[in-house]
């Protein structure tokens, strides 16, 4: 499986910028994307699950109130944890119950990440989707920060939905069918294309990455 890589980051920026000039126009305006990238950690996929429907500031928060009660993210330190104190870190319901469910999947051998980066994007995506509260979404996200597959398209990423409508003038109800379609332009790079859209929705409205 082909991977990209900080040393190759520009150059595959600047390879998907010359398939599309929307894309250019970010590395014009904008410049590179950071190098975006995370650890394969049990932390990792806690943070990208407390991602999901919130914005980053408030995922990072519950993050790091957990890390506060806990020192480092494992899973038997997830577990000694009750419902309760979890609600005390910013949890909600749901993502206590998929932290949790995570945890226990790593503890008993069900999923092993070491395994992962190893496989291929769909293996990942199969053994990745078996555990509850673990959508396409999320896998999305994993095979991109960190197992740094250069052709995902998170179709269900709304920042990313939102900048590509933006750039290219689309009416606000296009579908997410016609997107996708759209992403296949920029193949094999659209991991790349995504973060350019990403650094450009975050740029344009003065945000940084948290």
């Amino acid at each position: 499986m082909n991977r990209y890589n900080r040393d190759n980051f520009y150059e595959l920026c600047d390879a998907v910028a010359l398939l599309d000039e929307h894309l250019r126009s970010i590395i014009k305006t904008y410049g590179y994307p950071p190098f975006w990238s995370r650890p394969n950690t049990f932390e990792t996929l806690v943070h990208i699950i407390l991602e999901q429907q919130v914005s980053l500031a408030s995922a990072l928060a519950t993050l790091n109130k957990l890390k506060e009660r806990i020192g480092e993210v494992t899973p038997s330190r997830v577990l000694l944890l009750t419902d309760e104190e979890l609600k005390q870190c910013y949890f909600s319901r749901q993502k206590t119950g998929y932290v949790k469910y995570l945890a226990e999947a790593l503890i008993s051998g069900q999923l092993d990440l070491d395994l992962l980066p190893g496989l291929t994007e769909a293996e990942i995506r199969t053994k990745l989707t078996a555990l509850k509260g673990i959508g396409n979404w999320t896998v999305d996200v994993y095979l991109m920060f960190v197992v740094h597959y250069p052709n995902i398209f998170p179709a269900g990423d709304l920042a990313a939905i939102q900048a590509l409508k933006e750039l290219k003038q689309l009416p606000k109800a296009t579908g997410k069918d016609f997107l996708i379609t759209l992403s296949a332009k920029w193949q094999p790079y659209r991991t790349i294309a995504t973060m350019l859209l990403w650094h450009y929705y975050l740029s344009k409205r003065n945000r940084l990455w948290p």
